[in-house]
């Protein structure tokens, strides 16, 4: 294979789908059209993985599933149920993670004018997990049980691919670690067996483009501040 010219039009694709790219949490009603998502999972279907396993399923909720999908979930998170993930979330952040998360969460409540001390909205907000944040369509990725940490690790390379190529239709979307948060609701809803581990969620559809919420965009490290180079 030739070698690429650094100035290639592949990278700057993929660094315009990668710019674009943002957490979704306002979505209009319209639905994706099938055919554009299934363009968007044969796509994520050449992701690499751990001796070609290709560990990762997904299962797809739209129209009267999706409401009734959401509509259990929303129940259970309401009632405030212990949560039981399938894969254990982190017990703390601290350090650079610490903050990140925290500047993270801030954007994210001065975006819909919620004060730092109010927590009855803040509750609220998180809530809208559990309603998809509105979108028409809902998946859950899940990875076999006995692959373990690299199953889990091919998903999530999965679950980029899947959505550069939702982005690069013009499908807006967010990773939700919040569905992994009570696997049994899509065990329930999907017929999941106890062989499929519940690695979190995706809620995806057509972004308001002028909702608050949408407005505002992450910071990313400088790439000295990751790097680690031996020569």
């Amino acid at each position: 294979m030739s070698a690429i010219p650094p100035d290639s039009p592949e990278l700057a694709t993929l660094q315009s789908l990668l710019d674009r790219r943002y957490s979704c949490r306002a979505y209009r009603a319209d639905p994706v059209p099938r055919a554009l998502v299934e363009r968007a999972l044969a796509a994520a279907q050449r992701t690499p993985s751990w001796c070609n396993t290709q560990p990762w399923q997904v299962h797809v909720a739209s129209g009267a599933a999706r409401e009734r999908l959401m509509a259990r979930y929303l129940e259970v998170a309401a009632a405030r149920t212990p949560a039981s993930p399938d894969f254990a979330f982190p017990p703390s952040y601290e350090g650079v993670y610490r903050d990140r998360r925290k500047v993270c969460g801030v954007q994210l409540y001065q975006a819909v004018g919620i004060g730092r001390d109010d927590r009855e909205r803040a509750h609220q907000q998180s809530l809208e997990n559990f309603r998809g944040f509105g979108a028409p369509h809902v998946a859950i990725l899940t990875t076999d049980r006995t692959l373990g940490v690299y199953g889990l690790l091919d998903c999530g390379i999965y679950l980029s691919n899947l959505m550069l190529a939702l982005g690069a239709q013009g499908i807006d979307c967010i990773a939700q670690a919040a569905l992994a948060t009570y696997p049994q609701v899509p065990r329930e809803h999907f017929g999941i067996g106890d062989d499929r581990l519940v690695v979190c969620g995706l809620s995806f559809g057509y972004g308001q483009g002028d909702a608050a919420i949408n407005g505002y965009r992450t910071a990313r490290a400088a790439v000295d501040e990751v790097l680690q180079w031996s020569e």
